[in-house]
């Protein structure tokens, strides 16, 4: 099997029991937070794939997250005054956090962290939970997702090396 087809298989399969977790055994825990497993994900293979794409999506979107979580608490407690500017100078002050903490090795990639900063705003506006409740659902669903990242692509090696020993052992003609 081609690299390019074994991928799609492999991601096409996981995508199946990676919506399947999260609809069933895993939804009154994790409601409807498949989304952002898929971002993690993504997150995995746009930060290089491997280890260390697996790292910086679960470090860089867990950190943005915590990040996003202040600001929400920010936004409605000591920023509240600001009116309807809370929000987006919480946002600004959690954008300015982010680049300047990149200047921290597993926080290099800015992306990750903004992944993780926008992904927990989904709990807590469409599923109403507290900023403080949406943290631990959210970085469960990045690791979940980065894990099914690297899964995804040692499947997909896996079909690819099967296909080249396979032509290997045939005979010349």
């Amino acid at each position: 099997m081609t690299a390019y087809l074994a991928l799609a298989f492999s991601v096409g399969l996981l995508a199946i029991l990676d919506t399947w977790l999260f609809g069933v055994p895993l939804a009154s825990f994790l409601p409807g937070l498949v989304w952002i497993s898929f971002i993690a994900w993504g997150c995995h293979f746009h930060s290089g794939g491997g280890v260390k794409g697996m790292t910086t999506a679960i470090v860089g979107m867990s950190f943005g997250a915590l990040v996003g979580m202040v600001a929400v608490i920010l936004a409605g407690g000591a920023l509240a005054g600001l009116g309807d500017l809370a929000a987006p100078v919480a946002v600004g002050l959690g954008a300015f956090v982010i680049c300047l903490a990149s200047a921290v090795p597993f926080l290099a990639t800015i992306p990750a962290s903004v992944y993780g900063f926008a992904s927990i705003a989904g709990p807590i506006l469409l599923a109403g939970m507290a900023p403080t409740e949406a943290i631990v659902p959210t970085v469960v669903s990045i690791v979940i997702g980065a894990v099914f990242g690297i899964v995804s692509e040692k499947l997909a090696g896996a079909l690819t090396k099967k296909d080249v020993a396979a032509a290997a052992a045939e005979p010349a003609e």
